[in-house]
């Protein structure tokens, strides 16, 4: 298996985490394993099966967790010196952020209950672990009326640069079977 895009879990908690507060808000620690959860499947989907971070997910009853990290947060934020992120992590972290920083953890909550591989995972029982190829393989079916969660090109905020001709286009790195650039 490849290595995951960053070296430590921490360095995606300690982006989200300064991120919201950068933005004057205080990120619940479920909201955090949510955004986390769907950070990591996503990213799955943008590059093809490739990990965000080494970090496996287990139903609880708050939701998906990382047990290390729940653990190491449970009595508030430690110190951790982190490494920020390469660029690539960080244009994906900002659109993930931006699609569903905004929402409540409930919302969240919600929208990662009605995942058939959180559902699965679930019906197995406590600290059974969401396997991530299941979790990518749904987030990568494309949108309908029925499903809950986002198609990856309402999360992946597109980048803009400048044709040959001065127009700004949007930009995806292009991977086979991957979404379609814009432009």
């Amino acid at each position: 298996m490849p290595a995951s895009a960053v070296s430590s879990t921490f360095d995606v908690v300690v982006w989200f985490t300064d991120r919201a507060l950068n933005d004057g808000e205080y990120l619940q620690p479920t909201k955090l394993h949510r955004l986390m959860y769907l950070a990591q499947g996503y990213f799955a989907v943008a590059y093809r099966g490739e990990k965000l971070m080494p970090a496996t997910f287990v139903v609880d009853a708050a939701g998906p967790v990382e047990p290390d990290v729940w653990r190491v947060y449970a009595s508030g934020r430690p110190y951790i010196e982190s490494v920020p992120p390469p660029e690539r992590v960080e244009q994906f972290l900002d659109s993930v952020w931006r699609r569903f920083g905004s929402h409540s953890a409930d919302y969240l909550g919600d929208l990662i209950a009605r995942q058939p591989p959180f559902q699965a995972a679930l019906a197995e029982g406590p600290r059974t672990e969401i396997p991530l190829a299941d979790v990518a393989r749904h987030l990568a079916q494309p949108p309908a009326p029925t499903r809950a969660s986002p198609g990856i090109d309402e999360v992946i905020r597109p980048r803009t640069a400048l044709s040959a001709t001065g127009k700004a286009v949007n930009v995806r790195r292009w991977t086979p079977g991957g979404p379609k650039s814009g432009g």
